[in-house]
Formats: structure tokens, C-alpha cells, sequence
């Protein structure tokens, strides 16, 4: 334990001799966003960074200083939306940076689940590989631990837990409880609540001032929504926290080593 390599805290001789030691980086990407009224916009941050360095110092990779700015689509006091575009060109030209500096194995860990950003992220990961043919011989994959881990599936699947309640709440427990204030948990109301539990995107209203096809939609947040807690953070607990930090650690470590030994 206790190998990553963290870039921004390291030196120009560090780098290149480190350069020789691993052939990979981890990216973090989150996003600044409303996690309803007990946890900080920082939480998607954290979940990038948290299993990023946890990975890294089990197999000694490096980790990428942490991109904070991505979309996350609600509106919120707290949230920073940039335009998906932006986010899918800095996803490209950060990898194409990391690619020029000879390292092999390019792994965005992402920490925010939002749909758009994700296909953003995962658009900017495709372009890398399709436009620089001169990089052909490094190794792209995005790890998504809320889409790659049994456990979370069971969280999105079953309990319908999707954004600042049990996983998030129980994650943010463990690694940075200062930053979680459990005597202000609450959700929308009943109503509000079980919409977006039903449809998590269904935070969203799509409005047309003339119902044709070709006339683009206005997107806004439901003007109800004043909490944005999607799940139940009651059920919150260290214990699950540092289970769900573990699962998610470890499956990225045997992705980075499975690139690691591929030809």
C-alpha cells in the first residue's frame, strides 16, 4: 500500500523516473453538484479521487490531478453544469496529454453517474482512439464502479437508489464524514420522491413553444424538486461504506491489471 503516484505532487525528475516504474494513469473525473441537503457538492469528487488513489496504491499507478467540472444537468444551489461538448474535447486532450507523456494503459475513473456525463466522457474516450492513430498502440477504458460492481447494480436495480442516498451517503461516511451532515437527511416530497425514483432522468422537463418535430426542446429541472435526493439516505452506514469503497477498489485494480498484461 501506499504506491500511487499522484502527479501534481510530484517533480519533473519524480515523473520521469516513475515514467519507467508504471505504464498507467487513473483520471478522476467527477462533478460538482447538489447532493441534497446532507452532503457536499463535492461527493461525486470524492468517489473519483477516494478509488483512484486506493487503486493506484495497490498497483502502483499513477493518478491524474482530479477534473471537478463536468455536467450533471440539475439546477440546483451548488451545481456547476459545463457544456457537454466541453467535457467530451478535455476528456480527448487529457488522455492525448497523458498518451504523449508514453504512458499505455488510460483509464478515466468516474465518480459522477449522470447519464449525459457519462456518454460525454465515454464520447471523448472514442474520439482519442479514433483520431490519433498514432497513439493505436494505448489501452483506453472508462471504469464506471457504479455500473462495474455487482453491488452497486443491486443499488440502482432493486433499491432504486440512484444519487445522494444509501451508496453515496454510506461512501461519503466512510472516507470523509466531516463532509456529511446527518441531521439534515430529508427528500422531496412523497410525490416528487417516487417520480424520480421511477425514472432518475425524470428530473428534467422538456417544453416546446410549437409542437413540431423540428423545433428543439427546452430542458430545465422540475421546478418541485428542492431536495434532488434520489434514494434513502436513512439506510446509510460506515460499515456498507468501506464494503462499497472495497468492491469498487478492487475491480478496478484487476482491470488495471488486466491491461497491464495485455500484449
Amino acid at each position: 500500500m501506499g504506491n500511487a503516484k499522484i502527479w501534481q505532487k510530484m517533480t519533473v525528475r519524480q515523473i520521469r523516473k516513475a515514467l519507467q516504474e508504471t505504464p498507467t494513469v487513473l483520471i478522476p473525473v467527477g462533478c460538482t453538484e447538489q447532493h441534497g441537503y446532507h452532503l457536499t457538492t463535492d461527493t461525486d469528487n470524492h468517489s473519483a479521487w477516494q478509488i483512484a488513489v486506493r487503486a493506484a496504491d495497490e498497483t502502483g499507478s499513477f493518478v491524474a490531478p482530479l477534473l471537478p467540472y463536468t455536467f450533471s444537468g440539475g439546477e440546483l444551489p451548488g451545481t456547476i453544469n459545463i457544456n457537454l461538448n466541453v467535457v467530451s474535447m478535455m476528456i480527448t486532450e487529457i488522455l492525448r496529454a497523458f498518451a504523449f507523456h508514453g504512458l499505455r494503459n488510460l483509464i478515466p475513473v468516474l465518480g459522477h453517474g449522470g447519464t449525459e456525463s457519462v456518454q460525454a466522457v465515454e464520447l471523448g474516450a472514442s474520439h482519442f482512439v479514433r483520431d490519433h492513430v498514432g497513439y493505436a498502440d494505448r489501452n483506453v477504458a472508462v471504469h464506471c464502479f457504479f455500473r462495474a460492481c455487482p453491488s452497486f447494480l443491486r443499488c440502482y436495480q432493486q433499491e432504486r437508489d440512484y444519487h445522494a442516498g444509501r451508496f453515496e451517503t454510506s461512501l461519503m461516511m466512510y472516507w470523509a464524514p466531516d463532509e456529511v451532515f446527518p441531521d439534515e437527511m430529508t427528500t422531496d416530497r412523497e410525490d416528487i420522491l417516487e417520480m424520480m425514483l421511477a425514472n432518475p432522468d425524470a428530473y428534467q422537463v422538456f417544453s416546446k413553444p410549437l409542437d413540431d418535430p423540428g423545433v428543439v426542446a427546452r430542458v430545465a429541472q422540475h421546478p418541485d424538486i428542492e431536495v434532488g435526493v434520489m434514494g434513502d439516505p436513512f439506510q446509510a452506514d460506515v460499515e456498507a461504506g468501506r464494503e462499497l469503497c472495497d468492491e469498487a477498489v478492487t475491480n478496478l485494480v484487476e482491470l488495471i491489471r488486466a491491461l497491464e498484461t495485455t500484449p
